[in-house]
């Protein structure tokens, strides 16, 4: 194993379809602990192999809360002031995190299902009324999520566009002073909502949120308005992406979508496949700071560094997983880390996956022949936000 202080700008290259920046693949297998150079704050250390990502994930000594208010290693000219459960350590992160997590049991999140399901079948109604071509991303894959999300925190339809904008903002490369002034309308909105489920409770997450309690503890009013925003953010812009992604995708692998067509039961794992494969951006994940001196993937990340974890070079280490580049929607065993892993483990991940599962399944019922409008290589990818996905895709069927 080697370890170089030459640094190497992020990203590393633009995927196409399934197919990695093959550096990304070279440092995996030549440098897992490799010296990145971020947009902004400096160099970082990044580890591209599935065990050595379980540990930056996990290992206590590698801290989110020592990014808060630090000139760190990062992708936005904002320094981060977040407070909330993203950038929380044990034990504030242990006491958050069990509370929050009364709000996306089992049993809430598929109470849900119903709901997911008339929603996505109510964009396809007007999807098939206006005719095709029509666009995936603006007729299901943006509007679905962020309804979602917007039922789940109590907004009024009236108000959804303005949540879209506020997400845009902060997703996209605007100045510092919009990123902020975004943050600031949103952090207002979710403010007045939970007001609102203090004075009437509901039994929607927000409302569990507002009432969660564990013996004489509770969530704080910031922390409740924190947690809000990041179910929004986090909820709205990587779902819709995904289920962008995962159209193209399979319009790429048309063997792969006749299987889906002839055996719907495939989609949960076949979700799952995609989730491993598709690189939803090029960024690894969250900074995080050691505390210590660590060794970690072959070499040694010192007291005070920042420590990057590729996840989606993980997603395709070969010593975890068979024929690590091929989708296969009967693989076995799938351990992806798209949703991360150990105390940061995204609480909302089974929401995520039932959008998914629920879009995908609509619709191949809906629209048995349906086809991308276009030629594959005329779909444009943002270039401009954190996050991957098509910025139109024209299908017909």
């Amino acid at each position: 194993m080697e370890t170089s202080n030459t640094s190497h700008s992020l990203p590393l290259g633009e995927p196409d379809g399934l197919t990695f920046p093959e550096m990304y693949r070279t440092l995996q297998r030549e440098q897992p602990l490799a010296r990145i150079r971020m947009a902004y704050g400096g160099d970082a250390w990044m580890v591209t192999r599935y065990d050595d990502a379980k540990t930056a994930l996990s290992d206590p000594r590698f801290s989110r809360a020592a990014t808060v208010g630090a000139d760190v290693p990062r992708l936005t000219p904002v320094v981060s002031q977040d407070t909330s459960i993203l950038s929380m350590d044990p034990p504030d992160h242990t006491r958050l995190r069990k509370l929050v997590a009364k709000a996306f049991t089992a049993r809430h999140i598929e109470r849900l299902r119903p709901r997911i399901t008339e929603i996505t079948h109510g964009l396809l109604d007007v999807m098939e009324e206006q005719g095709s071509p029509a666009d995936l991303v603006q007729g299901l894959a943006r509007p679905l999520p962020i309804g979602v999300i917007c039922e789940i925190l109590g907004v009024a339809a009236p108000d959804h566009a303005e949540f879209r904008l506020w997400s845009d903002t902060i997703f996209g490369t605007a100045s510092g002073e919009e990123i902020q002034a975004a943050f600031i309308g949103l952090q207002s909105y979710i403010s007045a909502l939970v007001a609102e489920r203090r004075l009437t409770p509901t039994d929607d997450v927000l409302g569990t949120l507002v009432q969660a309690r564990d013996n004489d503890d509770r969530l704080t009013e910031a922390e409740l308005v924190d947690f809000g925003m990041s179910l929004l953010l986090g909820g709205f812009e990587t779902t819709a992406n995904q289920i962008a992604n995962i159209a193209a995708t399979l319009f790429r692998y048309p063997s792969h979508l006749a299987e889906l067509r002839a055996d719907p039961s495939l989609v949960p794992s076949a979700v799952e496949e995609l989730l491993r494969l598709m690189p939803l951006g090029l960024h690894g994940g969250f900074v995080r700071i050691a505390t210590e001196d660590v060794e970690l993937g072959g070499g040694i990340v010192r007291k005070g560094e920042a420590v990057l974890a590729d996840l989606h070079t993980a997603n395709r280490d070969p010593e975890i997983f068979e024929r690590p580049d091929e989708l296969d929607f009967h693989r076995q065993h799938n351990p992806h880390l798209i949703f991360g892993y150990g105390p940061h483990h995204c609480v909302g991940a089974q929401l995520a996956r039932l959008e998914l599962q629920v879009a995908l399944s609509a619709l191949l019922a809906r629209f048995p022949a349906l086809e991308c409008a276009i030629p594959l290589e005329q779909i444009e990818y943002s270039k401009v936000k954190l996050v991957r996905g098509p910025e139109t895709l024209p299908v017909t069927w």
